[in-house]
């Protein structure tokens, strides 16, 4: 996402032809763009992305588990282990 939002501010910035980034190659001004597909095509490949998911759902499992548990009056349960 980061990538993405250099690319957005950098083909801003040479096409309003501000600072240095005005005399730039375009290769330069469009390469973060390049990067960002580059990232997302390995993270989709490689399960990052469904990993991170995951682990969001989990945490708000537990999360939703332990307002329920304070509720009745009992302690929260422990986050388990990080997989790998």
């Amino acid at each position: 996402m980061y990538l993405l939002g250099l690319g957005i501010i950098l083909l801003l910035m040479k096409w309003q032809e501000l600072g240095p980034v005005a005399a730039w190659s375009w290769w330069w001004v469009l390469s973060p763009f390049a990067g960002a597909a580059l990232w997302w095509t390995w993270a989709d490949w490689s399960g990052y992305t469904k990993r991170k998911a995951m682990e969001r759902e989990d945490q708000r499992k537990l999360d939703r588990i332990n307002r329920q548990r304070a509720a009745i009056g009992q302690k929260p349960k422990a986050a388990p282990p990080r997989r790998r």
